[in-house]
C-alpha cells in the first residue's frame, strides 16, 4: 500500500525547501548534541570520576528516553499542530543544553542528557511524516538527504570541535556551544515552517501494530543491529585513539573531523542510488562497516591504516540512515507518523544498547572485545536486509 500519506506541498517550493533545511540544522543540533560525550568522553570521566564506560551511559540515557518518547509521542500530540510540537522540543534541546553545560554532578548531568533524548525521540520520529507533507512524493528521497546532510554536519562539528574545545575551554563549554545553535535552529523553524495540523492515523495502536508486517520486523531488526554495532563502536573512539592507536588530542581531533566531512559525502552519494537499488545500498552499507570494524582490531597499532579505516567507516555509517529513512517513505507511506516512531524507537534502542553493552566490554575485557561485538553485530545487520529483500520479493 503506496502513496496514501496526504502530502501536502507548499504554495511555493522555496517556501517548502526552507523549511526542510530549517527542520536539517535542528537534527544537526540535536545529533551534536547526543554524540557530544564521544569526544569527551576521557575529561568527563577525570572531572566527575567516573570510568570511560560510565561516562559512555550519557549517551545511552538519552536514547533510552528517546525510545520511550517515540513510541508515545503521536498518540500524545494528535490534536496539536507539529509546528508547536517541533518547537516544544527545540526548546527542550536547548534547556538540556544548559542543564549538562551547569551540571554539578553525575546525576544532574543524567538528567540533562534524559531530557536530550526527549526532544530526540520526538522531533525525529516525526521528522520523515512531516518532510512527505512539506515536498511532493518524487522529493522526498532529497528531503530526508538534506536531514540526514544535517547529521553528517553535527558528525562533522561535534567530535572535533567538542574534543579541541574540551581541550581549551573544558568539556562545559564544549557543551555551552552547542546552545546558541538550537536558538537559531529554533528560530528558523518557527518562522519557515508552515501550519502543519495532525492529519493520518496517530493513535497508539498503530506503532506496534506495525510489526505484524513481515517486512517490517526484517527491516526494524537490520536497523537495530546496524546502529547497535555502529554505536559499540563509534561511542569509544576517543580513548581507542588515544590509548591504544597512540593518537593526540589534535590528531584524534583531526580524523573524527574527516570521519565527518566523509559522511556528508556519503550522504550525498547515496540520494544517487537509492531510487533504483535501495536494498543492495541497504544490505553492503553493514556488510563493508561489519569489515571496518574487524580490520581495525589487527591494524589497531598503526595510525595512518586506523585514520583510513575510520574515514570510510564514517562514509557509510552517516549514509546508511538515509537508505533507510528511504525504505520507511516506501514501505511505510500509509503510516508516515507511526512507522517513523517505531523506525526511532528501534534506532534510540539500539544505540542505547549499543553504547551500554560496548562501555561494559571495554571496562572488563578490553576495547578488541567492543569491536568484534560491533562486527558481528553489522553483519547481522545485512543479512536481515537481504531477508527483507526476500520477503519484499516473494510479497510481490
Amino acid at each position: 500500500m503506496h502513496a496514501t500519506f496526504d502530502h501536502t506541498t507548499l504554495a511555493k517550493p522555496a517556501a517548502a525547501w526552507g523549511a526542510v533545511t530549517a527542520m536539517a540544522l535542528c537534527v544537526a543540533v540535536l545529533i551534536a548534541s547526543e554524540f557530544m560525550p564521544v569526544s569527551l568522553l576521557t575529561p568527563i570521566a577525570g572531572e566527575l570520576g567516573l570510568s570511560e564506560g560510565q561516562a559512555g551511559q550519557a549517551i545511552s540515557i538519552s536514547g533510552l528516553f528517546a525510545v520511550v518518547t517515540s513510541l508515545f509521542v503521536a498518540g500524545l500530540t494528535r490534536d496539536i499542530d507539529r509546528k508547536i510540537v517541533l518547537s516544544a522540543f527545540s526548546v527542550l534541546l536547548i534547556v538540556s543544553g544548559a542543564i549538562v553545560t551547569f551540571a554539578p554532578t553525575y546525576a544532574v548531568l543524567m538528567i540533562g542528557r534524559a531530557l536530550l533524548g526527549v526532544a530526540i525521540g520526538g522531533f525525529w520520529s516525526m521528522s520523515t511524516a512531516i518532510v512527505m507533507r512539506l515536498l511532493p512524493e518524487d522529493a522526498v528521497p532529497r528531503g530526508l538527504a538534506m536531514l540526514n546532510a544535517g547529521n553528517a554536519i553535527a558528525a562533522t562539528i561535534a567530535a572535533p570541535l567538542g574534543s579541541f574545545l574540551g581541550d581549551y575551554i573544558g568539556w562545559r563549554g564544549a557543551f555551552f556551544s552547542v546552545i546558541p545553535l538550537a536558538l537559531l535552529a529554533l528560530v528558523w523553524q518557527w518562522l519557515s515552517l508552515p501550519a502543519l495540523p495532525p492529519r493520518g492515523r496517530t493513535a497508539q495502536g498503530n506503532v506496534l501494530r506495525l510489526l505484524r508486517r513481515p517486512q517490517v520486523v526484517l527491516g526494524m531488526a537490520s536497523i537495530f543491529l546496524l546502529f547497535m554495532g555502529q554505536f559499540a563502536l563509534f561511542t569509544y573512539l576517543r580513548p581507542f585513539l588515544e590509548q591504544v592507536a597512540g593518537y593526540s588530542v589534535a590528531a584524534l581531533s583531526l580524523v573524527l573531523l574527516l570521519m565527518g566531512l566523509a559522511g556528508a559525502a556519503g550522504t550525498w552519494c547515496i540520494g544517487h542510488l537509492l531510487r533504483k537499488r535501495l536494498y543492495p545500498v541497504v544490505i553492503a552499507i553493514p556488510l563493508v562497516m561489519a569489515g571496518i570494524a574487524a580490520l581495525l582490531i589487527p591494524m589497531a597499532a598503526f595510525q595512518m591504516p586506523v585514520a583510513l579505516l575510520l574515514v570510510a567507516w564514517g562514509f557509510f555509517g552517516t549514509a546508511a540512515p538515509v537508505g533507510w529513512g528511504t525504505w520507511l517513505s516506501r514501505v511505510l507511506s500509509d503510516d508516515a507518523e507511526a512507522g517513523g516512531g517505531l523506525q526511532v524507537a528501534v534506532i534510540q534502542l539500539a544505540i542505547t544498547v549499543g553504547a551500554a553493552s560496548g562501555g561494559l566490554l571495554f571496562d572488563w575485557s578490553g576495547w578488541w572485545n567492543t569491536f568484534a561485538l560491533a562486527a558481528i553485530l553489522l553483519l547481522g545487520s545485512s543479512l536481515a536486509a537481504w531477508a527483507a529483500l526476500l520477503e519484499r520479493k516473494r510479497a510481490e
